[in-house]
């Protein structure tokens, strides 16, 4: 069985909103980008429920970094994660996460038999092309999908910031909301007038604010 960590509302309803949140790629569900966002969407009524893949999980155990599988191979772990989240709630379920994990939440969302109750997918840092090579699209789970999906980007992310996505034309059921001199972990620089906390919280607000448009 799936092991969830859940942060919740201090207005926890069983039948609120949750956001299931799938980590990055190098860093586990509980980093500090995974706590605060979790937290900001709390405070903002989103139940959220972490789970960490089985190549991440392996690390607490021997302390070993492996990279991760393919994406698509992670897929079905998703699926099992999802199918937790479902047995215990019974709201409406919006699957997502940040870099990597986004990129799986949205090819999940593409499949025929994703579940109802999935209402849509929320993409923290969306990996839009690995840095250094912007010709390297990685649109297909995007323009695939079967739910609208909320993507927060940092306007300067190496995985594609304003000025790449200039250059594309996604689905109108995409939307792109930009954090100001956000990174890709949505972080700014030390100089910028945004924070890094203040970029999260904007992100969490945002999502809550689609769990419930997407819910009408």
């Amino acid at each position: 069985m799936t092991d969830l960590l859940w942060t919740l509302p201090d207005a926890d309803a069983p039948d609120a909103p949750v956001l299931l949140l799938a980590h990055g790629a190098g860093a586990a569900m509980d980093s500090g980008f995974m706590n605060r966002f979790s937290g900001h969407a709390a405070q903002n009524g989103l139940a959220v429920a972490r789970f960490e893949f089985a190549y991440m999980a392996k690390r607490r155990v021997d302390g070993r970094k492996r990279p991760p599988p393919r994406a698509d191979k992670l897929i079905g772990e998703f699926q099992t994660a999802l199918q937790a989240v479902l047995d215990q709630r019974k709201g409406p379920v919006l699957i997502g996460g940040k870099s990597m994990g986004g990129r799986v939440a949205a090819m999940l969302s593409g499949a025929a038999s994703l579940p109802k109750r999935v209402t849509g997918v929320v993409c923290l840092g969306y990996p839009f092309h690995p840095p250094a090579k912007p010709d390297d699209w990685r649109l297909e789970p995007l323009e695939n999908a079967a739910r609208p999906v909320l993507i927060a980007q940092g306007t300067r992310d190496a995985f594609g910031g304003t000025d790449d996505l200039e250059t594309v034309t996604l689905p109108e059921s995409i939307r792109v909301i930009w954090m100001e001199d956000g990174n890709h972990d949505l972080a700014p620089r030390g100089a910028s007038p945004a924070t890094w906390d203040g970029n999260l919280a904007t992100a969490a607000r945002e999502a809550a604010a689609f769990a419930k448009e997407i819910a009408t």
